[in-house]
């Protein structure tokens, strides 16, 4: 059986990698046979892209996907200090 961390580092190298999501800033945990992903990406789909990624990476797991969805806007008006 892979060790745990080995399996960590393959699912990441597959989401920044891949692309679908060439995301480099999401955090992988393996407990047992349950893998978790935990991070914050801008939308839904990116989100989904990113399980369904880790699940071809490691279809041997059982995914939790605990990434959030921050909601990204527009800057708003120039702040002007006096």
């Amino acid at each position: 059986m892979e060790a745990p961390q080995y399996v960590a580092a393959r699912v990441q190298q597959a989401l920044a990698e891949d692309t679908r999501t060439h995301e480099l800033g999401i955090r992988v945990d393996i407990r047992g046979d349950q893998l978790f992903l935990r991070g914050q990406v801008s939308g839904p789909e990116q989100r989904e892209r990113l399980g369904q990624v880790a699940h071809e990476a490691a279809p041997e797991l059982r995914v939790h996907n605990e990434i959030q969805v921050v909601d990204v806007t527009e800057p708003g008006e120039d702040e002007h200090l006096d």
